[in-house]
């Protein structure tokens, strides 16, 4: 297997919602290409940041994207990665080339992000709905970024978003992180949950709106992934935007998050699966 093999497997899912460019936020435009978020972040008239890297074969989609925002031949600052996952580093390799731009991911997901690990292969057996059952299909090999990944600085900062910080969300992947906006309250949620039941065909195609846990067939860590859950609840977010589902905002999203929290194990937990323990 080549470095790249891993995000040139295009997959053949596809939401209602999959296109659309959309304006979440003060400065946050998100783009679902297919099944997963891509934001936008302006930090400046000239300046803005990507988060995430989408879908395998969605580079061409992106840069559009990007310069429908910001103009012809637009650049971010910088590429932040909530994770690894193949559906959140997708077009990272076409997009580096394109940019010649820094990465940035958590000192604890690196391992994933310069070939040095793969992540533990998806578990089909959750249950939840078809997309958890084809799950063994989606690819768990680490890629190689070389010199162009970096780790985010150790305070939470990001040099290139200020205003920003950064949180440590672990569970879904050991280096999981979101994105929080003090001055709002606005949060990038990645993966730490979604507003979107992720492993139902149904569900994501119709990108029905519901909270729901980091999903289920490719988190491994579910004590990690609920404490990262109580640690998003307590910032009283004003609005989420996930990697998988629509936003979610206001009193919704107040009320989901409390719900989540106190209803973890049934929500969000399989009730079997390889990384379940057994007292859940």
């Amino acid at each position: 297997m080549t470095e790249h093999e891993s995000t040139e497997r295009y997959m053949p899912i596809t939401s209602s919602t999959s296109g659309m460019l959309v304006n979440a936020a003060e400065g946050i435009h998100y783009l679902t290409v297919q099944i997963v978020n891509v934001c936008f972040v302006t930090i400046s008239q000239d300046e803005w940041v990507l988060v995430d890297a989408g879908m395998p074969k969605s580079a061409k989609k992106i840069i559009e994207a990007a310069e429908e925002l910001y103009g012809e031949g637009a650049r971010p600052h910088a590429i932040i990665l909530t994770h690894g996952h193949f559906d959140h580093v997708g077009a990272i390799f076409e997009l580096i080339e394109e940019w010649n731009v820094p990465v940035y991911a958590h000192s604890l997901e690196l391992p994933y992000l310069t070939g040095a690990k793969n992540y533990p292969e998806p578990d089909s057996t959750v249950e939840g709905g078809l997309i958890a059952k084809f799950s063994s299909m989606f690819p768990n090999e680490g890629i190689n970024l070389e010199t162009h990944i970096q780790s985010l600085p150790s305070d939470g900062s990001i040099i290139e978003m200020p205003g920003w910080k950064w949180i440590h969300t672990p569970g879904h992947t050991p280096g999981h992180i979101s994105l929080y906006r003090e001055k709002d309250g606005a949060l990038i949620a990645g993966d730490a949950f979604v507003t979107v039941k992720q492993e139902s065909l149904y569900k994501v195609l119709t990108q029905e709106q519901e909270i729901s846990g980091p999903p289920r067939y490719l988190t491994t860590d579910w004590d990690s992934a609920l404490n990262s859950v109580r640690t998003l609840e307590a910032l009283k977010p004003s609005i989420a935007i996930t990697g998988h589902g629509i936003p979610m905002a206001a009193g919704t999203l107040e009320k989901s998050l409390l719900t989540l929290v106190r209803d973890f194990e049934q929500i969000a937990i399989p009730e079997h699966g390889k990384y379940v323990n057994d007292e859940n």
